[in-house]
């Protein structure tokens, strides 16, 4: 089996909304041993780890923990980023849908580690479903002495609470996300200083998304060192995987990190249906690269992830068949784009119009030659200017496809400029 199943391995198997299957089918073990272990064991067996966060940037958890640790203040605090905008990922959605203990457990394991003594779980506001199951899931853990004052006997405190978006994809970035909770716009700030030292409130804050906070308890259980030897050498464990797009069976995977493309695709997705093959995919969502399909062998790991400025940690897949028309498609993602700016800094806020306009041209075979030129020297300076990752990422697929697709470019021209 391609499949390793060991964050999502309860998913499908317990109800959701009971405790009690999650404790019999192993839950909260972990935090009794991270309790019993103490905090430098527990850290360290993180850090022997080597797990990387399972978001967009994939940077080291041990760090992170070890940082707000460090830190001495009045009040720390941790984030859950269950925000999830992306288009075409819906794994964490999939985690608390399906076993809110995992996410919530990882996030009082987090919270001794660290000190903090309160927790915010920022759900985006259309998943309806999951936050009315994570609701339920806190007020059980509570009443379980898994959350509230003296957990577990152990003399610590940790309360969390969720705060709902509001449909702002932006708010997914850390520091609009921030913003938000504190009741303000969402939008970014400019850094340093970074969360681990001056996030919400002006404290101490850890912010991990639903996967990395629910792989803690896997990692406590499993032991660093064993977990390590799973996926590759700087991508260690397993991912979850959002499969969508022109595939047969479309859903959420758990894979070890190394597996090829091509081998989620085929094996997992079961291939392309009605014939037809596949063209591109995209990697990592709307904000990602769109690749050929002769380069569909790459492994699933940071590290190749990273050469294409793609998300490795957001795990998402979409598969474009023959049928697709590139530029229809670059079209749909630069009018999410330019919606979701949230304008407070020029290169996104003017940069993603003038790309829709562009890409507009060519949608309608009236492309020019200086629009070529154009496009590479707009989406360099979105790239490197942008003050949070929306502008820096969004003009990402029409970088990749003018360096994979020329032709489909020159296609476009208008008939006299060719």
């Amino acid at each position: 089996m391609l499949e390793m199943k060991l964050v999502s391995k309860r998913c499908g198997v317990i109800d959701p909304l009971s405790i009690k299957d999650y404790i019999d089918n192993g839950g909260y073990k972990a935090l009794t041993k991270a309790l019993a272990d103490g905090k430098e064991k527990t850290i360290s067996e993180i850090q022997a780890s080597k797990v990387r966060g399972r978001g967009g940037a994939g940077f080291p958890l041990a760090i992170k923990i070890s940082s707000v640790a460090k830190e001495i203040a009045d009040v720390k605090y941790l984030v859950c980023n269950a925000d999830e905008g992306e288009p075409g990922n819906f794994k964490d959605r999939y985690l608390m849908e399906n076993d809110p203990h995992g996410m919530i457990e990882g996030m009082v394991i987090d919270a001794y580690l660290t000190g903090a003594t309160k927790g915010y779980i920022y759900i985006r506001g259309e998943y309806q479903k999951a936050q009315k199951i994570v609701e339920t899931a806190l007020e059980a853990a509570k009443n379980a002495n898994y959350l509230g004052k003296n957990i577990c006997g152990a003399g610590f405190d940790f309360d969390l609470e969720i705060r709902s978006g509001a449909g702002s994809y932006v708010c997914g970035e850390e520091f609009a996300l921030l913003e938000s909770i504190e009741g303000k716009p969402g939008r970014s700030r400019v850094k340093p200083p970074f969360p681990t030292q001056k996030g919400l409130f002006g404290k101490p804050t850890q912010i991990n998304n639903v996967e990395t906070f629910a792989t803690i308890p896997v990692i406590i259980l499993m032991g660093g060192s064993e977990y390590q030897k799973i996926g590759t050498p700087t991508s260690t464990g397993t991912k979850l995987v959002s499969l969508c797009g022109n595939v047969r069976n479309k859903g959420v995977y758990e894979i070890p990190f190394g597996l090829s493309l091509r081998e989620v695709i085929d094996k997992l997705g079961g291939g392309v249906d009605g014939g037809h093959k596949i063209r591109m995919v995209q990697l990592g969502g709307a904000s990602g690269p769109i690749i050929p399909e002769s380069m569909i062998d790459l492994s699933i790991d940071f590290d190749h992830f990273d050469v294409f400025s793609a998300k490795a940690g957001s795990g998402a897949l979409i598969v474009i068949d023959e049928r697709a028309d590139m530029f229809e498609i670059l079209q749909r993602i630069m009018e999410f784009f330019v919606h979701e700016s949230c304008g407070k800094c020029t290169p996104c806020r003017e940069g993603n119009l003038q790309l829709l306009k562009i890409i507009n041209r060519f949608v309608e075979g009236k492309g020019r030659k200086s629009d070529l030129e154009t496009l590479s020297i707009l989406t360099n300076v979105m790239k490197n200017t942008s003050l949070c990752g929306l502008g820096q990422a969004s003009p990402t697929a029409i970088i990749s496809t003018m360096r994979y697709f020329p032709d489909e470019y020159e296609k476009r021209l208008a008939k006299d400029e060719m």
